[in-house]
């Protein structure tokens, strides 16, 4: 005789953005992710500093903190008063920053960059001039210390020159483990070295860095595997930004260059794919990010104006793995636990961004006052 279970169905409740999650070799108490944003607070030469370590262990009960960008070479600065990571003294100098998250429990890893085409003379050393995959100057202006400045004319790498810059990169990744980070992030948006290789509207080359796109994925293939051949699995991280046009930034077919990006980044074992592409945002194709959701097969971040409905919808529904929130964790240092207790969140000082002290930077109250 066959009987049936009379005792009440037993499921476990639907994720949420609060779950505990595993990512490589990391056991993360929550799925929130601090975003990388740039506040250029750096000391002179690109050295981070205790104000810097007190800012970032101010967050640490994040799932994950992604640094700001990182230069990882002089020829690679884009802005004043960003961190670099090319020396012994800048591995030094982020330890204090990572001594100082690690010692409040958290997670950090550090984001890996170079502005490629997206600098300009007045913040290179000797005013030399600004690299990429083409001599193609994006259009608009940047902020120098002369002012803002129209971008230059690049100089379009050599294949030896590229190479050098993939040896500059495994160099950063290294002393990014000396600093103690528990990963990194290879910065692969938002119009930057890697990202003008990899979409055709900075790429005109005819070697094998440019054409169809498993020719333009190659310099980030390269990349990657520089990283984690230092890294090893779980450890290293990629973000990608197939839509954005920040710093002139187009592609013909985003959906085939980076979806084929996102497949051929499998081969690596790595710790996750951060796809930045706001939700609100207005372009006449369809996003991307579900598409690589389902061609990558490791962890996803979904990074692009979430707030906690949409972010815990996305974690249910497995449209991502990880969210990360930016400008609201600027205002909002415990942000998961104001996520968790419904407490309204902060408003950042727009005119505290970039540059200056601990005004708009560490002053910013938890919830209740302390």
């Amino acid at each position: 005789m066959v009987t049936s279970c009379i005792l009440p169905c037993m499921t476990a409740p639907p994720r949420s953005v609060l779950s505990p999650v595993r990512l490589g070799p990391l056991e993360l108490p929550n799925c929130v992710v601090m975003a990388p944003m740039s506040r250029r607070r750096a000391a002179a030469g690109g050295l981070a500093t205790p104000l810097m370590a007190t800012y970032y262990a101010q967050r640490a009960s994040a799932g994950l903190i992604i640094t700001e960008a990182t230069w990882i070479s002089p020829q690679g600065a884009g802005s004043e008063g960003a961190p670099g990571i090319h020396t012994d003294a800048h591995a030094r100098a982020w330890r204090q920053v990572t001594s100082a998250v690690h010692a409040r429990g958290g997670r950090i890893f550090l984001q890996l960059w170079h502005a490629g085409r997206a600098t300009h003379p007045a913040l290179l050393p000797g005013g030399g001039s600004p690299v990429a995959p083409s001599a193609l100057a994006p259009a608009g202006t940047i902020a120098t210390p002369l002012g803002r400045q129209p971008f230059v004319v690049p100089h379009a790498l050599e294949v030896e020159e590229i190479r050098a810059v993939v040896g500059e990169f495994a160099r950063a990744a290294r002393l990014a483990r000396e600093a103690d980070f528990d990963g990194i992030e290879l910065h692969a948006g938002q119009g930057y070295l890697i990202d003008q290789f990899l979409r055709d509207g900075a790429n005109r080359r005819t070697d094998a860095y440019g054409g169809p796109a498993e020719h333009r994925v190659r310099f980030l293939l390269e990349v990657t595997h520089a990283a984690c051949e230092v890294w090893g699995e779980g450890r290293v991280g990629v973000q990608l930004s197939p839509t954005s046009p920040l710093n002139d930034m187009a592609d013909s077919d985003p959906a085939a260059t980076f979806g084929h990006a996102a497949e051929a980044l499998n081969r690596f074992g790595l710790g996750y794919l951060q796809v930045f592409e706001p939700l609100d945002q207005t372009v006449s194709a369809p996003p991307i990010t579900p598409s690589l959701r389902s061609r990558f097969r490791g962890v996803l971040i979904a990074n692009g104006s979430y707030n906690k409905e949409a972010a815990d919808g996305a974690v249910a529904s497995g449209a991502a793995d990880l969210v990360a929130f930016g400008r609201a964790f600027i205002a909002n240092p415990d942000l998961p636990e104001r996520l968790a207790s419904g407490a309204p969140l902060a408003e950042p000082d727009r005119g505290t961004f970039y540059g200056g002290d601990a005004r708009g930077y560490t002053d910013y109250p938890r919830h209740g006052g302390a």
